[in-house]
């Protein structure tokens, strides 16, 4: 498997590899899956996930392989949450909703309990991360963001975009340039299904609405 790990091509001298370009690849078609709620986006997820682990490794990025770890369990779970709740709907589709003020508090109280805690671990043991604090931050967010997402919540796009803010310049310092380059274009695909999931929320809350009597 060493292939996976080799110079694919170099670009403004930024070297990328191979597991760095494919398992983003397969990343950024997971989140454009997600964007049109198709259950897809899980499987594809958890392949990527399996990818990056290599990548991560290969430049002694521990949290990323633990963050890669967590993205194929919680893609196993999501799998299932969506097929389950497309089962449930009455058109078959994923609904998809806004969280209310005590799930939004709870996601973020566990980000930042998470960070604090898996930021001191990677400060302990300084061989798991060259940067703890960055990297438990991208850690945790992603799994707050996997999660919001297997429960339809609007909420994980926001997510998503504070990971991006720090996971941008964390892989292009890493040396992992196409993890970088790729984190801007998950930047504009997010903003897009943004848009996207908040008017659905917004749509499937007009018809209860409009029956609820005067």
């Amino acid at each position: 498997m060493n292939w996976l790990n080799a110079e694919a091509f170099t670009v403004l001298g930024q070297h990328i590899i191979w597991s760095d370009l494919t398992g983003n690849t397969l990343g950024l078609a997971a989140l454009a899956l997600g964007w049109l709620r198709n259950v897809w986006t899980w499987p594809l997820q958890l392949l990527s996930g399996l990818v990056l682990i290599a990548a991560n490794a290969a430049v002694q990025q521990g949290g990323g392989v633990g963050k890669q770890l967590v993205v194929i369990v919680v893609a196993v779970w999501g799998w299932r949450a969506w097929t389950v709740g497309r089962k449930a709907s009455a058109d078959g589709t994923l609904q998809v909703r806004f969280a209310d003020w005590r799930e939004r508090g709870l996601l973020v109280a566990g980000a930042a309990a998470g960070t604090l805690a898996v930021g001191g671990l990677f400060t302990l043991f300084p061989s798991l991360s060259w940067s703890p604090w960055a990297d438990a931050y991208i850690f945790v967010g992603t799994l707050v963001a996997m999660y919001a997402q297997a429960k339809g919540m609007v909420e994980f796009w926001f997510a998503w975009l504070l990971v991006d803010l720090v996971g941008v310049p964390l892989n292009f310092a890493s040396g992992l340039a196409f993890s970088g380059l790729i984190y801007l274009v998950y930047g504009a695909l997010v903003l897009w299904g943004m848009r996207d999931w908040w008017l659905r929320s917004r749509a499937a809350q007009r018809p209860a609405l409009e029956g609820t009597p005067a």
